[in-house]
């Protein structure tokens, strides 16, 4: 039986890992594709490979999405084309080496991509699903926003900041109808590990999800209407007692007087 026409999902960083998987399962499901990544090869092998088993409709767009020319060809899409009905902002780059062992000018590109692009992206989709009253962000983030010790600190800095700002869009367009969804990988088996400069095969096994069991939880979260998925985290009880304690320290954070322990005399 052919899937219900879902729209179109835009997926960033599609050509190979989390996106590829992203858009084999939503073709499956019934979204036509938008692909978007650097590799113009692997994005023909790939849109060929979903058209021949789907019968979905993909496209691709080879794109640098930290060239200005490149990330305004792909805004433009997202604010004209009609279709679109989904952007999966998966785009992103890592780093394992500490801060002070790393190249600055590589975590301004970091920054970027994550943060910069990331925001362009959902930036330029947001006002059109409000204007149609419907459509779905889904922002990938990293347990590293919850555990910045762990890799390096740009790297957590971005994602934390993917994090919060994914937060923000839910609150903000909770009553719009538009869904955002950010996903926190923990570590997962792509090439990600290898650009990052450490391996895969150099973790230990049973820290490592498959990228397609990360990616089917990640969408089953969606189907459930969780605003923040963590694939690994076996009680959801956890995460919301993380979130209402985080809440519940929101009135305490601004009054007009410091703190009593920062206004008592030493002794």
């Amino acid at each position: 039986m052919t899937p219900f026409h879902q729209g179109t999902a835009l997926i960033t960083g599609a050509s190979s890992g989390i996106g590829a998987v992203y858009a084999d399962r939503l073709a499956r499901a019934g979204y036509d594709l938008i692909l978007v990544a650097r590799r113009a090869d692997r994005l023909r092998d790939l849109a060929r490979e979903l058209t021949d088993l789907t019968g979905r409709s993909v496209e691709t767009i080879a794109a640098d999405l930290t060239r200005p020319a490149d990330l305004a060809v792909v805004e433009t899409v997202l604010k004209t084309d009609a279709s679109i009905t989904m952007l999966v902002n998966n785009a992103g780059v890592g780093a394992t080496a500490p801060l002070l062992q790393s190249d600055a000018a590589e975590m301004d590109r970091m920054i970027a991509l994550n943060v910069g692009v990331l925001t362009r992206l959902a930036y330029a989709a947001a006002p059109t699903f409000v204007a149609r009253g419907h459509g779905t962000i889904v922002n990938i983030a990293s347990i590293v926003a919850l555990a910045p010790e762990l890799l390096n600190g740009v790297y957590g800095g971005s994602k934390a900041f993917v994090l919060a700002f994914s937060q923000s869009l839910q609150h903000e367009l909770a009553d719009k109808g538009v869904r955002v969804q950010a996903v926190l990988p923990g570590a997962t088996a792509t090439d990600f590990w290898d650009a990052a400069g450490l391996p895969v095969a150099h973790l230990p096994t049973d820290i490592v999800m498959p990228v397609e069991a990360m990616v089917d939880a990640a969408l089953s979260g969606l189907a459930q209407g969780e605003q923040v998925t963590i694939p690994s985290l076996a009680e959801l009880s956890d995460w919301t007692a993380f979130d209402q304690a985080r809440k519940a320290l929101s009135p305490k954070l601004s009054r007009s007087v410091p703190a009593a322990r920062y206004t008592a005399t030493p002794r």
